[in-house]
């Protein structure tokens, strides 16, 4: 008999106060348009080339910060599968930032 089980995936927790739906919407937010800003930015204040310069650092310093978002409250089992912006920062402020109010939803006993 083969004892192969499949884990089901678990689901992007819930978020349920104001406050962390808050949190969660600033921090899609940050993760999606800070190399955008941070472009547009350098390009009003310097010229093209620094603008440019300034986009693909921001692109790799992003591209760090979200992978360590996404490892950090990911469940180990679930890190194969693509997430967006909106997933990670659910994930992160339901795992980090408002834990106390999703502890009963997320925990099976």
């Amino acid at each position: 008999m083969q004892n192969d089980f499949i884990e089901l995936i678990k689901p992007i927790p819930k978020i349920h106060s104001n406050r962390c739906k808050t949190v969660s919407f600033l921090l899609k937010v940050f993760l999606q348009y800070t190399t955008v800003l941070a472009g547009l930015i350098s390009l009003y204040l310097y010229d093209f080339f620094i603008a440019l310069l300034t986009v693909v650092l921001a692109f790799i310093v992003m591209g760090i910060v979200r992978s360590k978002l996404r490892n950090s409250v990911i469940p180990f089992t679930q890190r194969e599968y693509q997430y967006s912006d909106k997933a990670i920062a659910d994930w992160y402020t339901a795992k980090e930032l408002c834990y106390e109010t999703t502890q009963s939803f997320n925990e099976t006993p």
